[in-house]
């Protein structure tokens, strides 16, 4: 009788270590994108890593003649100085308060505004619209602030031209720190919301047309659309565009605030903003340590705040986080 001579099979699988050359050829054959990606990485090199040493000149005495690294080593002196102040509370409730003003009023202007365009049947009086709500977004700030002050100024303003003319008397806006709040807001969501709803426009043209369509055939009107397809199709653009918002919450937008306020002491209370604080601290004392350290605690405060939004939005529905 023959031996028959059974070959068993090892059952541990094959662990296969990664081939480092497949990815070699992967990033070779992704060369447009990688060169494409070059500037944008060339930026964030630039202008947001090789500035990292510098904080740590929040942490010293500095002077010119050590530098940073030589400056006298104080720790946190100068926090404690904007703390007690209270200077550091003033900047921090100003800027979230506004950013959050634009943030919420803006996003529903823009959706607003991107769901009325939708509904414009017109294909001419569409582009034209279109051209006329993203102008104001190309207009410098310089030139804002410039008309913001031919409207209120209290001499020559024409705000004030015209109330003398119906025989009122003429009102020192550039004194009325409780009104400026209204008038940035204004002058923010008029520059701002037009060129914004670009996105959620383009969110309302990538839904599926046969949803629309099954819509009209149930006899839907256009409120029922608008309430039941497109704003729920727009939620996850909201919350990621709130999400990359919430990353610059504590970033206010300097040119703004200093075109239309300036150096006018009296409206500091309720429009100085920690960009503008800085500033002034820079050019008016060359306190550069101050400034650094409202600069680091602004970086650190928004890191904190997109870490935090990012882990409650993943909680609730994972799909619609970053990370």
């Amino acid at each position: 009788m023959a031996t028959q001579t059974i070959q068993r099979k090892d059952p541990s699988p094959v662990v296969r270590q990664p081939n480092r050359s497949s990815k070699l050829k992967q990033l070779g054959h992704s060369k447009a994108l990688i060169i494409m990606c070059l500037p944008a990485i060339a930026f964030f090199v630039i202008f947001s890593y090789c500035p990292l040493p510098g904080t740590w000149i929040a942490f010293t005495n500095y002077n010119f003649r050590d530098g940073i690294f030589g400056s006298p080593f104080v720790g946190l002196r100068n926090f404690e100085f904007l703390v007690k102040s209270g200077q550091l509370w003033l900047l921090t409730r100003n800027t979230l308060l506004y950013n959050l003003a634009f943030i919420v009023i803006g996003n529903i202007l823009q959706i607003a505004l991107a769901v009325m365009l939708n509904e414009i049947r017109a294909k001419y009086f569409k582009k034209i619209s279109q051209a006329i709500m993203f102008l104001p977004y190309f207009i410098s700030v310089v030139l804002i602030g410039v008309i913001a002050f031919n409207v209120l100024n209290y001499d020559t303003g024409a705000l004030n031209t015209l109330i003398k003319e119906t025989g009122g008397d003429p009102i020192k806006i550039y004194s009325m720190a409780g009104i400026w709040p209204i008038i940035i807001i204004i002058c923010q969501l008029w520059q701002s919301t037009g060129y914004g709803s670009i996105v959620y426009f383009a969110a309302i043209m990538g839904i599926d047309d046969s949803m629309f369509e099954a819509a009209a055939i149930d006899g839907a009107t256009a409120w029922q659309r608008i309430r039941y397809i497109i704003l729920p199709s727009l939620k996850p653009t909201f919350i990621i565009l709130l999400l990359f918002a919430m990353g610059g919450i504590m970033r206010g937008n300097f040119g703004l605030f200093w075109n239309l306020v300036g150096n006018n002491a009296t409206l500091f209370n309720t429009t100085d903003i920690i960009e503008t604080s800085v500033y002034r601290m820079i050019m008016s004392q060359n306190n550069f340590t101050s400034s650094t350290a409202v600069g680091l605690y602004q970086s650190l405060f928004g890191f904190a705040l997109v870490m935090t939004c990012n882990w409650i939005v993943r909680r609730i529905n994972s799909d619609y986080a970053l990370f």
